[in-house]
């Protein structure tokens, strides 16, 4: 049975890779292993060692810290409210974040702040 830190490592990897639109097959072309390879870190089946994930972390342009945001925080801090996984895999959810980094930041940020007053 997998850890469930390797899970949640590897659910980080895929949603990264989802959000930044690359396939399993670009990734692992990327860090030099086989697309069966990534489909083992996504689901915890294999543990990533760190200089892999290093070279993950490359790959899809973010630090390494970011696989393991919310890890020790599962039930959220006060008045933060998470996403089910249902909502975060729903290819409109990834299609809709992608849509928002493809706007210029200042543009971005306003509409951010928009949103932020409209959900209250």
């Amino acid at each position: 049975m997998p850890h469930p830190v390797d899970v949640h490592v590897g659910k980080r990897v895929r949603h990264r890779r989802w959000l930044v639109g690359k396939t399993q097959q670009e990734l692992a072309s990327e860090v030099g292993v086989k697309f069966q390879q990534i489909q083992k870190y996504e689901t915890g089946a294999n543990r990533v060692s760190a200089s892999r994930l290093w070279e993950i972390a490359v790959a899809l342009d973010v630090d390494v810290t970011h696989f393991f945001e919310g890890l020790n925080n599962a039930e959220g801090t006060p008045g933060e409210k998470h996403l089910s996984a249902d909502v975060v895999q729903a290819k409109e959810a990834v299609d809709l974040v992608r849509a928002f980094f493809s706007i210029p930041e200042e543009q971005r940020t306003q509409l951010s702040s928009l949103a932020k007053v409209l959900a209250v």
